[in-house]
Order: C-alpha cells, then sequence, then structure tokens
C-alpha cells in the first residue's frame, strides 16, 4: 500500500479493473431476490452537472450496498436522447441533433465512468435508436386500435420561434421555457392519448404508494383534481344551430343555480366565434381573442390577471330560474377545468362579484346566512359561507347543503342536468411539430382519412439526415421521401405521412421496461424478464418530476398492464425525489453574472477576474447555467477525485434536503479519506498477518473492548441509516467516529489479539465506506490480503451482545438545568447515582450553600437536584 493517497491512479486503477471483469453486469435469476435500483435517466446535453452526480451517487450507494447483503441488483443507464433541447442546441451549435447528440452521449458515458457508478452498460439504451422507438409505434397503434389514441383540433400553448406546441407546464410567464419567447394559443390538429379513462384509479392507488414522499402523492392528487358536482345544462336563446343548442357547465354549487346571472365561456370554447357571428360584438369579441391568445393560460396565471372580459352579443336560459343571461367570453374561464364554461353567481363567488360590479351585470342571493338576511344593495362582497336558501323558489328555507342534492335529483328528473364527477385532468397531447422525436405511425389518405401504418412497416425511421429549416422548422414535411406514401388500405399514391413527432415524455413512460431486456426483438420487452424485475424497487429523481413524468409513467403502465403485457400496475414501489444543488452567486456590475472561475478571491473583498471590479455576493440558490453559480464536476474529479466528490455529496446533506456547496466540505471530505489511508496505511504490515478479530468483546483488554464494541455499534448505525433512512450523512458520521476512535486506542502492543480487533475496525470501516468510496475502499481492501473485489464480500454483521452497554452517561440538573455529566455503571442503583451527583465539582458550583431540598432520579437518565 502506497504512503500518499493518489486517488487519480487508484480510481483508474479500479474503473478498469471493474470493466474488465465486468463486475456489474447482471442476469436474470428466478431463484435470487432481486432489486431494482433506477435513478431517472438524463437527457444528453453534453456534461455531467453536480445535480446529476448527487442524483448518480445516491443510486450507487444504495445499488453497491443491496449488492452486498445478497441481492441480485438491476442499475441500468441510458439516455432521454429526443426533444427540443437537442434541436434547439444543436442550431445554436451549428451541428445537426442527430450528430450532437451521440457525441454528447459518448461524452457523458465517459464522465459517468470516471465517476465510478456500478452500472450495466450492457444495458445501455438511448431512446432516439429505432430499435427503442419501433415499439413505442407499435404501441401506439394498439392504443389507436383500442381508441385510447385520437386525433381533434385544439388550442395549443405555441411558440413561433420554436415552431412547437408547449405544455403548460413549459410555459413560464407567458414565455417559452426554452427560448424565452412570447407563446400564443393556436388551434392545430393534435394526437392526444386518453389518460382520463384512467383518471379514477390514477388517483385511488395514490392512496396505495406507501414508499412515496407524501409532497409528490399531495401533488398527484391535486393535478388529477376530482370535483364531485354536477352538470348543468343551459338552453341558448336563438340558439346558433342545428350543432348545439345549449350551453353545458359543471358546477360544484349547484345549490347557487338560481342566483346565476350571466354566463361565461373560455376565449378558446368552440361556441365564442359563433355565438358572436352576426352580431354587434362580433369585432370586439375577435379582437379579445386574438388578445387572449397571446396571454399565459395556465391557471396559476389567469389567478393573477385582472378578470375582463367581452359580452358576446347572445344570451341563454337559467333553466331553473328562467332568467335570460348574457353570454360573455371572460379570461378567468379556461377549457381546462370543467367544459370550459362558468355559470356565474355574482353573490356567492367574489371572481363572479368583481365581475359582475364592473360591468354592471345583476346580482341575486340566494343563500342566506342563519343569523341575518343579505341585500344586494348593502352587499359589499361575496358571501360563499352557508346557510339557508332563499329566492330558489321550492327549495327554500333548505339548508343549502341539503339542497346540493335536491337540487341535483331535480335537474336529472327533469332533463336539465345530472350529478357528475369532473376530473381536472386533460387527456395527454402527444404531438409535437418537431422533428428530432419519435415518428406518429398514421398516414393520411384523401379517400380513405386517417388510417394506421402496417406494423410490418415498423419502425417508421426518422431521416437523421435531414437538415432542419430556418428558425428551428421540422423539415419532415418537405421530404418527399419520408411524407409521400402509399394508402395501406386503398393503395393511393396521394397520401401522406403523418410529419407530427411523439412527445418525449412517451420515451421515458416505459423506458425502466425495456432495460430489462434492451436487446430483445420481439416485442417491446421480454414478459419474463420484465415478470422478474418489474417493479423497480426505488427509484430516484428531482421533485420536478413529480406531475408529468411520474404521472405518465403510471398511465403508460396501466396501458401495458390493460393489454395483458405486464402484470402490476404501479411501475416505481418507492420513490425518492432528492433536493437541488444550491451554491451562492457572485456578480460583477460589468459582467453581470460570474463563473466561480472568474471571482479573485485574495485577501479583502472578492473581485471580477477580467476587470477587477468588486464582486457582488447574491444569495444561495439552485445552480443554473443562467445564474453562473455552477460547479463543473470535472474540475473535482482532476483536484479531489471521484471519491472526494461523491462523499461530499453524501456527506453534506440529507438526500430529500438540499445541498449547499462548500468548497471547505470538499476539502474536509479529502482530509477525511487521507486519515483514514494514512491509519490503515502505518499498520497494514501488522493487520496483513492476521485474520479480524470475530470473538465477543468481553474477554478482550479494555481500550480494545472499547474499540470492538464500537465497531459493532457502527456496523449497526450504518446499516440502519442506509436501509432505513438513506441517511447517508450520519452513516459517515458514525465512521468518522470509528476512525476517531481507532485513532484514540492506546498502544499496547502486546495486548492479546490487538492486531485482529485493530484489523476488524479498519476492515469493518472500509466495507461500511465502499458503497461511497468504492475506488478507496477497493485500494485498501486489496492491501489487506483480500484477492477479490470488495464488492463481492458481505455487509459486515454485528453482534447484539456488543452493543450492550457497560457504562452510562447521566445527566445532572440543578433546579432543572444541565449543569454536568457523568458516567456510571449500568447496575450503578440510584443512591449511588445521588451520592455521586451530589459530590459532582460543576453541580456544587451551582448549589452553593443552598440547603438541598430534593433530588429526584430518573434511573439510567439523569438526576436533578432541588435546592
Amino acid at each position: 500500500m502506497e504512503e500518499k493517497y493518489n486517488p487519480g491512479a487508484i480510481e483508474s486503477k479500479w474503473q478498469q479493473a471493474w470493466e474488465k471483469e465486468r463486475l456489474f453486469k447482471v442476469d436474470t435469476e428466478p431463484e435470487k431476490e432481486k432489486y431494482y435500483l433506477l435513478e431517472m435517466f438524463p437527457y444528453p446535453s453534453g456534461n455531467i452537472h453536480i445535480g446529476h452526480v448527487r442524483n448518480y451517487t445516491i443510486g450507487d450507494v444504495v445499488a453497491r450496498y443491496k449488492r452486498m447483503r445478497g441481492y441480485n441488483v438491476l442499475h441500468p443507464m441510458g439516455w432521454d436522447a429526443f426533444g427540443m433541447p437537442a434541436e434547439n442546441a444543436a442550431i445554436a451549435n451549428n451541428s445537426h441533433p442527430a450528430t450532437w447528440t451521440y457525441e454528447n452521449i459518448a461524452n457523458m458515458r465517459s464522465q459517468l465512468k470516471k465517476i465510478g457508478f456500478s452500472y450495466d452498460w450492457d444495458r445501455e439504451l438511448a431512446t432516439c435508436r429505432p430499435e427503442y422507438y419501433r415499439w413505442e409505434q407499435w404501441l401506439f397503434l394498439k392504443m389507436y386500435a383500442k381508441g385510447l389514441a385520437y386525433r381533434k383540433e385544439s388550442y395549443v400553448n405555441w411558440c413561433d420561434p420554436c415552431q412547437t406546441v408547449l405544455a403548460n407546464e413549459q410555459v413560464e410567464a407567458g414565455m417559452c421555457w426554452r427560448c424565452g419567447k412570447e407563446v400564443r394559443q393556436k388551434k392545430l390538429w393534435q394526437w392526444f392519448f386518453r389518460i382520463t379513462d384512467y383518471a379514477e384509479d390514477l388517483l385511488v392507488h395514490c392512496d396505495k404508494l406507501p414508499g412515496w414522499p407524501e409532497k409528490v402523492i399531495t401533488m398527484q392528487k391535486n393535478w388529477i383534481g376530482k370535483s364531485i358536482g354536477a352538470e348543468i345544462r343551459f338552453p341558448i336563446i336563438g340558439g346558433p344551430g342545428e350543432k348545439t343548442d345549449e350551453i353545458s357547465v359543471f358546477t360544484t354549487r349547484q345549490d347557487t343555480v338560481f342566483g346565476v346571472t350571466f354566463m361565461c365561456l373560455a376565449p378558446e370554447h368552440p361556441l365564442v366565434i359563433t355565438l358572436s357571428e352576426g352580431t354587434a360584438q362580433a369585432a370586439a369579441v375577435n379582437v379579445f381573442i386574438e388578445r387572449m391568445s397571446r396571454q399565459d393560460r395556465t391557471a396559476k396565471a389567469v389567478e393573477n390577471y385582472e378578470k375582463e372580459g367581452v359580452f358576446t352579443g347572445s344570451y341563454c336560459l337559467n333553466p331553473m330560474s328562467g332568467r335570460e343571461m348574457p353570454i360573455y367570453t371572460a379570461n378567468f374561464a379556461l377549457m381546462e377545468y370543467g367544459t370550459g364554461a362558468v355559470m356565474c353567481v355574482p353573490a356567492h363567488d367574489q371572481r363572479d362579484f368583481d365581475f359582475a360590479q364592473k360591468y354592471g351585470l345583476d346580482i341575486v342571493v340566494v343563500v342566506n346566512p342563519a343569523d341575518e338576511d343579505l341585500t344586494v344593495d348593502e352587499l359589499t362582497a361575496a358571501y360563499t359561507g352557508e346557510g339557508v336558501m332563499i329566492n330558489s323558489g321550492s327549495f327554500d328555507a333548505m339548508p343549502n347543503r341539503e339542497a346540493m342534492e335536491a337540487i341535483a335529483r331535480h335537474l336529472e328528473a327533469h332533463g336539465l342536468g345530472k350529478k357528475t364527477v369532473s376530473y381536472r385532468l386533460r387527456d395527454w397531447g402527444i404531438s409535437r411539430q418537431r422533428y428530432w422525436g419519435a415518428p406518429i405511425p398514421m398516414i393520411h389518405c384523401p379517400t380513405c382519412g386517417v388510417v394506421p401504418a402496417p406494423e410490418e412497416d415498423l419502425p417508421i425511421l426518422l431521416p437523421e439526415d435531414a437538415n432542419l429549416l430556418e428558425g428551428g422548422g421540422s423539415p419532415l414535411p418537405g421530404l418527399e421521401y419520408f411524407s409521400s406514401v402509399s394508402c395501406p388500405r386503398c393503395g393511393s399514391g396521394e397520401a401522406r405521412r403523418e410529419t407530427d413527432t411523439m412527445d418525449t415524455f412517451v420515451e421515458s413512460s416505459w423506458y425502466f421496461e425495456r432495460y430489462c431486456s434492451p436487446d430483445y426483438t420481439e416485442g417491446m420487452f421480454d414478459k419474463r424478464a420484465v415478470d422478474y424485475w418489474m417493479p423497480v424497487d426505488q427509484y430516484i429523481g428531482g421533485v420536478e418530476h413529480a406531475i408529468l413524468h411520474l404521472l405518465y409513467s403510471r398511465y403508460y403502465t396501466r396501458v401495458l398492464h390493460d393489454m395483458g403485457l405486464v402484470k402490476y400496475k404501479e411501475p416505481f414501489t418507492c420513490l425518492l425525489t432528492q433536493g437541488m444543488v444550491c451554491k451562492e452567486t457572485t456578480a460583477c456590475p460589468e459582467h453581470g453574472f460570474l463563473l466561480p472561475g472568474d471571482v479573485a478571491a485574495g485577501e479583502g473583498t472578492p473581485r471580477c477576474a477580467i476587470c477587477g471590479e468588486a464582486v457582488t455576493i447574491g444569495r444561495v440558490e439552485k445552480m443554473s447555467k443562467s445564474k453562473k453559480n455552477v460547479i463543473d464536476p470535472n474540475i473535482l474529479l482532476e483536484r479531489y477525485g471521484a471519491d472526494t466528490t461523491r462523499l461530499f455529496c453524501l456527506f453534506a446533506a440529507p438526500p430529500e434536503r438540499d445541498l449547499e456547496w462548500s468548497e471547505q466540505g470538499v476539502d474536509g471530505g479529502y482530509r477525511f479519506l487521507n486519515r483514514v489511508w494514512r491509519y490503515a496505511a502505518a499498520c497494514m504490515d501488522d493487520l496483513k498477518t492476521v485474520s479480524p478479530y470475530t470473538g465477543a468483546p468481553d474477554t478482550l483488554e479494555a481500550g480494545l473492548k472499547k474499540l470492538c464494541k464500537k465497531t459493532h455499534e457502527t456496523i449497526r448505525r450504518v446499516t440502519r441509516d442506509i436501509e432505513d433512512r438513506f441517511h447517508f450523512n450520519t452513516a459517515i458520521s458514525a465512521v468518522m467516529e470509528l476512525v476517531n476512535a481507532m485513532y484514540a486506542l492506546e498502544d499496547a502492543p502486546d495486548a492479546p489479539h490487538r492486531n485482529s480487533v485493530v484489523r476488524f475496525a479498519v476492515e469493518s470501516a472500509i466495507l461500511l465506506l465502499s458503497p461511497i468510496v468504492p475506488h478507496f475502499a477497493e485500494e485498501v481492501w486489496a492491501a489487506l490480503g483480500n484477492r477479490t473485489s470488495i464488492f463481492k464480500a458481505p455487509w459486515p454483521a454485528y453482534r447484539e451482545d456488543a452493543l450492550v452497554k457497560d457504562e452510562l452517561l447521566i445527566v445532572v440538573q440543578v433546579n432543572g438545568k444541565v449543569r454536568s455529566r457523568f458516567t456510571a455503571a449500568v447496575d450503578a442503583d440510584d443512591e449511588f447515582l445521588r451520592q455521586r451527583a451530589l459530590s459532582d465539582d460543576r453541580a456544587l458550583k451551582f448549589i452553593a450553600d443552598k440547603p438541598v431540598k430534593k433530588v429526584v432520579v430518573v434511573k439510567k437518565k439523569l438526576v436533578n437536584i432541588v435546592v
């Protein structure tokens, strides 16, 4: 064993050894208990960032630990390779998305290997490869045949510069999350997956995921958004034609229907244009719709807008009160909630009250508080509490809660509506008007309409030699060799292939199944392999994926289940959402945000290394390229090595908490490893020739007994911290305490079993550290004379009898305040503890000359002296 710790040489050596031995390759072994550990796979951006390192290190520790506990561990890695980010990056770097992606994959794979992650690289996959996406095209055809995939015209969030549809979550303050340009509403034909068919099942099973964080469960429930209420139909006066003569509304407050005085439709509602046509309001309505199309139409954004609207020029009839009511289009009405129509009750909804006040609309009170009578003239705000019905015909004097059920029955009995359930969840729009994605396997024939591509034609290959259009537009519609195709039904040569590509969330909704048999060519996956490996036992990723990715994966798995392809409904048994990596920002008045390397941090005020101006230190926030408060992992690997980088990521905070970057913390980790190295190197010659001590500690000399017991105690603490809580920070702290105990051992070279006990302590410390700092551990393990990898060794076990304490720490209080502590034998009686406390020097300072009134002994815990 070298005298000095050299991480660069050690890490390269062991990475090559693992690869040569194929140590982490895994196969299906039905007789062995499996453990499937998976971190969310990355988009190949070109470089691993420190957030990746933290995420994957957490997973790697668990995978290595479980392997040492005897599990057959599947720990794969791949690439979420399709999508708009690759296109945008390729445009910015004057490259092709395919070239950009494959080069980045090679670079990132190399970086991951340098950090020493225990992946089975034989299972590596990239979602942009035809052998992967051909099977989601196959499933699309199956879903289309069952009505789970369909096409309709729909308003979408459209980004002109990116030439694509955006999900609501990709619109930030009315701007595109990628290019920062304004987003507008546009009506397009889109392909959808019918996720709403599974809304109730997805909701119910939220309560059957005990291994998931409560905050993620809550987010999923809120996104599904179940509401119980009634559908009410409002006839249109002088209806616009045969297609419809009524407006359907969903409400949870059917008790207030007699108080509805006007109707509001979302600007995107298909009736708005029709209702205004031929009226004096047509021009104003069109202007309003156009203006609304350029606003952020997410529910969160709309909440903060001033409420406004325009009269459509048409009226509808309140089916219960008979009132003729004006129909408005308003910015607070959303197509994504209910039916896109809002029955407005200004007396009992503050938003409706404000709108009625602004536009001079009628207000009718229909629910009175129990202790007063409300009048419209005195009403200064909507009354939203419970009460008694008034101005509601035969329902007057009824408590409004009872009226909800009674009115729902009345609506159903008279054909005016029905009791129903509504969900906030909307069908999943999967169309993307982009090039770099999986082609949708459908054909448009002028004679036959929309026709599925034959299965034998799969995969429908994305032409990787196509050049992006100016501004990022998709070249697919203009590529005759791709888009021109014969209709498989009638043979017409004028058919066109679908040129939309699939949302990349489709690829990430089943990759975990493909990992089970990545080279399988007869289907999406080998069912026998999936039956063995799935579901994923532990999934790890950022909380930013708590809604869409996880919800879509749960939905997709249900589709596979209902098609008989898998036996389970939930893909992930346990979920860990790790915290973010944060760092303070630094900014120069001339150059803006600065990278850490651009700050000259000598004595005194930090200065900009470019211009010499004083630097402003900002608040600690999530690392981001835009704020430049990022740390390049490559610099850490070169300066400290992979093991120190891993150690810091685990020691600085529990995995579910945010981690604040600290150069001192990294230095501290490096010093700790050097300290362990020095101890092992100093006594290695004495340890190589002995076996670790396996006997009971009680027969040992006092100092050795203490070290032996400390070792067993540490094994238990670390095991519990990893197994039960993933609290690697406290596990590392426990090993640090053990190392301190090793250094504190008084030199007694002739004591029986001394070297065996020390070897037991050193070997245990190295085994406990091995999942965390694997290269370091392998080197010390080999120096101890072991001829096989440390990861073929079993996890250390502890003796229960070694955990029995010989001494107890007793707290001394004076008048309830802690003043001292002392140790005592486990079998010490109350009188001994009483006398020992009364004679304690520090306690006596607080007793002074005061008489002792009482001494309370809580055995094995504390002594409280009352004076």
